[in-house]
């Protein structure tokens, strides 16, 4: 028997933020606030026109993902401390480096935990400001390959793959 495509709602994909360490993270959901969130996959296409074809050929070589976040400042929220905090120390370097958990719960759970992807990122705050409300839009890129594994929300702990 064939199963039934069901829609998956953006809320059933979260994204949280490390804003504790790597060897002691503290990993806090980016949603509150926020008005916008899509990983933008920006890929990489060359192509090359062989003398023998009227059309080039097409070549996927790599990505440059980037999730760019457009946000209502919310005071007290744990992420949007973290990012302000980045902005009035104008972070760079490796300071404005971090870590993101996407974590898939329209796939299949096991004891708590479901698929789930632990990205490096580096942060940058695009702007600060608005007109009635204080809104922060900054920008995760990516920083290499993800790692792949699970992701309890309970208990906020990620655990890679074998």
């Amino acid at each position: 028997m064939a199963l039934v495509p069901t829609t998956v709602k953006r809320s059933q994909v979260k994204t949280f933020l490390n804003i504790g360490t790597a060897e002691t993270p503290s990993w806090k959901l980016i949603g509150d606030g926020v008005t916008t969130a899509a990983v933008e996959m920006n890929p990489e296409v060359t192509e090359e026109q062989y003398i023998h074809q009227d059309s080039p050929s097409k070549f996927l070589e790599a990505y440059s993902p980037t999730m760019p976040i457009e946000a209502v400042a919310k005071a007290g929220d744990a992420v949007f401390d973290y990012i302000e905090n980045l902005y009035f120390t104008r972070a760079i370097l490796d300071e404005a480096k971090g870590e993101i958990v996407h974590v898939y719960l329209h796939k299949t759970e096991t004891t708590g935990s479901w698929p789930a992807e632990k990205q490096p990122v580096v942060i940058s705050v695009e702007n600060y400001g608005g007109e009635k409300k204080l809104s922060i839009n900054y920008t995760l890129n990516y920083d290499g390959d993800p790692v792949t594994g699970s992701f309890n929300p309970t208990t906020a702990t990620f655990t890679a793959d074998a």
